[in-house]
């Protein structure tokens, strides 16, 4: 008699709970042929598949390790779609290590469908629209997000709406003249990033230190010969100089993304060139010190991906725009639903994989 798809299960939480992760790989992959419906199994190639940490640090995977625990995710969440963690983890490695806008929309639209009443898949939808320059649609999703029955119950999920906001309408607002749109070889901020493409990004530390602390030095100093000279008058000036801080680095948020807005170019035409798999930014600015730069701030898989896609010369057509979700849709799926959702071919992760 044959194992059983539980009693390989069981070694591989063995082996996993012994430091053996290859082990517990090989385990799970050998559940999952036993029993293609094993949700655990298929949850534990897609953990397993990934680098573990080190040092308490995560390591991040690979182009094939990415693919290989994304397309695991997909059996998870096709067979048991109501835990979140598979979601989560499934839409950081879309958008974060494999740079797939697209899919990252449809993962978390497929998310909304089974959940129609959370909201963080509408929050990541939000931030990839963003990312994306899309701003209409986020109006529409922000809506959907302040609409009555959303699952607002704790104050952390209330903060990260408030934060979306805030996040979309600073975006809109630097883009109000202009919104960029990289797959357009004419558009003149094409010419604005080639003319600063030696010019890296000003970190918000260094912003902070060249910015913020001379003016909220310059106050702290005023406000101590005024009112300093008693125990009281300290804390109040040290009360002040907290509030100042907080208040000036706030505003002054705005005035950094608008110095590094060459770089937020270049980092969009970057996620359209790994979204739609084509190239857009021109050889000019390839390989420049800026881009360097930009590529160096994304994940290994990202990158390496990207180099795969310029590698290839595909030309990202001036017309193409990104296949989006229908956002209005805010029905559960029924459970006896035929419809299978849009979901990568196997050929597709393979070929990333490889």
């Amino acid at each position: 008699m044959g194992d059983t798809a539980e009693m390989v299960w069981l070694d591989a939480l063995e082996a996993e709970e012994s430091g053996d992760r290859a082990e517990a790989l090989e385990a799970a992959n050998r559940v999952v042929e036993i029993d293609p419906e094993h949700s655990d199994g298929w949850m534990g190639v897609a953990r397993w598949s990934l680098p573990p940490d080190s040092r308490g640090r995560q390591q991040m995977p690979d182009l094939g390790q990415a693919a290989k625990s994304m397309a695991a995710l997909r059996k998870v969440v096709e067979l048991e779609p109501e835990p979140f963690d598979p979601w989560k983890l499934g839409g950081v490695l879309l958008v974060d290590h494999l740079g797939m806008l697209e899919q990252g929309l449809a993962w978390w639209q497929q998310r909304r469908e089974f959940a129609p009443y959370e909201v963080a898949p509408l929050i990541e939808q939000i931030g990839i629209l963003v990312r994306m320059g899309l701003y209409d649609e986020c109006a529409t999703l922000l809506e959907q997000l302040y609409s009555e029955g959303m699952e607002t119950s704790s104050s952390e999920q209330l903060a990260q709406m408030e934060a979306v906001n805030r996040m979309v309408s600073r975006a809109a607002k630097m883009e109000e003249d202009e919104i960029f749109r990289p797959q357009n070889p004419k558009h003149p901020r094409w010419g604005i990033v080639e003319n600063m493409k030696k010019r890296k990004p000003i970190t918000p530390t260094f912003f902070l230190i060249t910015f913020v602390a001379p003016i909220v030095f310059l106050l702290g100093t005023m406000a101590m010969t005024m009112i300093g000279g008693s125990t009281w008058g300290f804390l109040l000036v040290f009360v002040f100089i907290l509030a100042c801080f907080m208040v000036i680095t706030r505003l002054a948020s705005g005035l950094l993304h608008k110095l590094n807005r060459h770089a937020l170019d270049l980092d969009r035409a970057i996620d359209y060139e790994t979204t739609a798999g084509r190239v857009c930014i021109p050889e000019a600015i390839r390989y420049s010190k800026l881009y360097n730069a930009m590529v160096s701030n994304r994940m290994p898989a990202l990158a390496e991906r990207l180099e795969l896609i310029v590698e290839s010369g595909d030309k990202l057509q001036i017309r193409w725009k990104p296949e989006l979700p229908k956002f209005t849709l805010m029905e559960s799926v029924s459970e006896d639903s035929d419809e299978p959702g849009e979901w990568w071919s196997d050929s597709e992760l393979e070929s990333l994989e490889d």
